[in-house]
């Protein structure tokens, strides 16, 4: 997402005021001319934790039961925004019952009547698009069982957020944010009694949208996964409400739907789940598969990069890796110094994975989440391959980041290779890293070489300085594997290796060829969803660079006993209540 200068903040906040209370003055709609069915994807357990009160937003937890949702007092603005866009909506239409319908609509008239006049915070245009889309689409919900009467303020509410949208959306940021506010006006346009003049504009709008944010590989500026996935998610949605109003998407819009698909299908692991990069997680449950299938696009990507990210895979198991340079500028604000870090996932069991956002635990845990020794990757000198910016202006955006990312992808008689490699590191040390990855027919191994090179004569003078600052005691280098929480891990062969268990009875070890030192060491595990983060090791090969040229290889290979098929019955855990 980008993020505006205070300034240019300040001055948005105040024209979405003025023009919320202008929209408040705007003529109510009556009716629903058509309306789209709901698509979103509801949560039971979520919904009935809400019908007991309690409210968990943006990693945090408030219990009151009792109590409304505009009575509680938010930790955080990402909390209030939750609040604010009406997601959970879903939630409770999903729970469907009587307790669930009754908080609901109380809780959507106590808006209207607490902040309909253009007041609170959730008078931005991301957030207005995302509420008018939950109010129509779950308006069956909403209306069932209510008095003729009551459905007054709702259509009027209605019309008055629609009117702001049709004023406002420019004001949401390029990306994620814009497309927000666009679905949200389509809806309207679409579903409302005399809001149909909107529609065209809209439509033309989300084109243009489409031509400048994605690209020509089905790729946006931020390289976020999940984000792509919310935007897909959003451009299926308008498409098939305007389908359903017997109108169409202008070709600009199918024909971004059509590239994103593929290359979510490359950034899908063999679970079924995102692969976590530049922010993003792993998806909402069912939300990729369903995005996919709403589509009904059906193809896949070509061999090659998919916005940046290169996928091995066989049998069952995926790795997807980060091969190319962190996004720039703007789009930076919340991307990760990740290059050349993997995740590999077997099955339905993730087993090497990145650390994730620490966004909803606070400043340090989102900073230190965009740090490469959050990643799976080799860190050299504890440092990053990427830095946040020194620009007072842009404190958010990386800066010193690699450059060049050459990747190439190549089928071997035995399997999958591929090479890469990036010069984050020669600014400060000299040293370019290079890494292989080597995956089996059968996937069931993984073989990995990472190397440290002084390639041209300027980087060898410049890691020869390096080297003197230590007293030739040789540049230090981790090459870290953090595992899932979800993985038993321990020390094995003497500390030659690491055996790994998962929850499926494969049995995975890890082996190095002796030239840095083995250790099992603690790590966490960052999810949006989570009160916390959950706690979990790493695997970490430790070692010093001492010549132009350094080599590490290891291999990460399912042991002998492990069976090529096993039934692996996924068990679904619930968050406790109050704990995580």
């Amino acid at each position: 997402m980008f993020h505006l200068h205070p300034l240019s903040e300040r001055w948005s906040r105040a024209m979405n005021r003025m023009a919320a209370r202008r929209a408040a003055m705007s003529r109510p709609a009556t009716a629903f001319i058509s309306q789209p069915e709901p698509r979103s994807i509801g949560y039971l357990a979520r919904g009935r934790q809400l019908c007991a009160g309690n409210f968990v937003f943006a990693g945090s937890l408030v219990q009151a039961p009792q109590t409304s949702i505009w009575d509680i007092e938010p930790p955080d603005a990402a909390f209030a925004a939750e609040l604010h866009g009406f997601g959970w909506l879903d939630d409770l239409a999903a729970a469907g019952d009587a307790a669930a319908r009754e908080r609901a609509q109380a809780w959507l008239w106590e808006w209207i009547a607490r902040y309909g006049k253009g007041t609170g915070p959730g008078w931005t245009p991301d957030l207005t698009g995302r509420r008018l889309i939950r109010w129509i689409s779950q308006a069956l919900f909403l209306l069932r069982g209510q008095p003729s009467e009551a459905s007054a303020p709702f259509f009027r509410s209605l019309a008055q957020q629609t009117a702001f949208l049709s004023r406002r959306w420019q004001a949401a940021a390029p990306g994620l944010p814009r497309f927000e506010a666009l679905t949200g006006l389509i809806y309207a346009g679409v579903s409302l009694e005399g809001m149909q003049g909107l529609t065209g504009a809209a439509r033309a709008a989300l084109s243009r949208e489409c031509e400048r944010q994605i690209d020509a590989a089905g790729g946006i500026p931020t390289r976020n996964p999940e984000e792509l996935l919310e935007v897909f998610t959003l451009l299926t949605w308008a498409a098939l409400g305007l389908s359903d109003s017997g109108q169409s998407a202008a070709e600009a819009h199918w024909r971004a739907v059509e590239r994103i698909a593929p290359t979510l299908r490359t950034l899908r692991h063999a679970d079924g789940a995102l692969a976590r990069f530049h922010g993003g997680g792993r998806g909402l449950d069912g939300r990729l598969d369903g995005a996919l299938a709403a589509s009904g696009v059906k193809t896949r990507m070509p061999d090659g990069l998919a916005m940046g990210f290169a996928r091995l895979s066989a049998g069952r198991t995926s790795v997807i890796v980060d091969a190319a340079p962190p996004p720039k500028g703007a789009a930076s604000a919340g991307a990760h110094a990740s290059t050349l870090a993997f995740e590999l996932t077997s099955g339905r069991r993730p087993v090497i994975v990145n650390c994730g956002s620490g966004a909803s635990f606070g400043a340090e845990w989102r900073r230190a989440g965009r740090a490469t020794p959050s990643h799976s990757a080799l860190v050299l000198a504890s440092g990053s391959s990427a830095r946040l910016s020194n620009d007072a202006r842009h404190l958010d955006w990386l800066s010193e980041a690699p450059v060049n990312v050459p990747a190439t992808l190549s089928k071997l008689s035995d399997g999958l290779r591929f090479e890469t490699a990036h010069d984050g590191y020669v600014r400060g040390h000299g040293l370019t890293h290079v890494r292989n990855l080597d995956l089996s027919a059968d996937g069931r191994g993984l073989a990995g070489e990472d190397m440290l090179l002084a390639v041209a004569e300027a980087d060898k003078r410049r890691f020869d300085r390096a080297l003197d600052g230590t007293r030739l005691n040789g540049v230090p280098y981790d090459i870290r594997f953090h595992l899932h929480p979800e993985v038993d891990a321990s020390v094995d062969m003497g500390g030659t290796a690491v055996s790994i268990a998962l929850r499926s009875g494969e049995i995975w070890i890890f082996r190095a060829d002796g030239e840095a030192a083995l250790s099992l060491q603690p790590s966490v595990y960052l999810e949006k969803t989570r009160l916390k983060p959950r706690a979990t090791k790493q695997i970490v090969l430790s070692g010093r660079a001492l010549g132009y040229a350094t080599r590490m290889r290891w291999s990460l290979a399912k042991a002998q006993d492990t069976p090529v098929g096993i039934r692996d019955v996924h068990e679904e855990v619930l968050e406790p209540e109050a704990e995580d």
